[in-house]
């Protein structure tokens, strides 16, 4: 079965793009300057369009966000906290000491996981990861 193609009217296409492309330069994130530029029309977007999926505009919203998303993977990823710095972070973020989590994890044991001397087991990341609320995946060292 063949599909028939539209006719694209060049000319109409130019002078629409060139229209469009004042406003939203709408391409390829090459530098900072121009992320910035794509956050605030994808933040302006979003303001817009919301989460309506039916919203006239809510291709061009996910083409800017598909644009930051892979500039940002490119130049702004994060490399995964190791367990201890991710246990380290939610006992400081939740204002715990040591001490609180010892039903959890024996004191020594704790001191030397923070220190770095010791690994955290699969038991313990179990149990963790209950104690946070957060998956256990977060206290297992990644195999790279």
């Amino acid at each position: 079965m063949q599909v028939a193609h539209a006719q694209l009217n060049m000319g109409a296409l130019q002078a629409s793009w060139q229209a469009f492309d004042e406003i939203a330069h709408l391409r390829p994130i090459q530098n900072e300057a121009q992320y910035d530029r794509m956050v605030a029309l994808m933040n302006s977007l979003l303001e817009v369009v919301g989460d309506d999926e039916d919203h006239p505009i809510s291709g061009l919203l996910e083409l800017a966000s598909d644009l930051v998303a892979r500039y940002e993977q490119a130049h702004h990823a994060i490399e995964p906290a190791s367990p201890k710095d991710a246990l380290r972070f939610l006992m400081d973020a939740r204002g715990l000491k040591q001490e609180d989590l010892r039903a959890i994890v024996p004191q020594s044991n704790l001191s030397a996981i923070l220190a770095g001397k010791r690994k955290i087991s699969a038991t313990m990341a179990g149990k963790l990861g209950q104690f946070f609320g957060i998956s256990p995946a977060v206290f297992v060292p990644r195999l790279d």
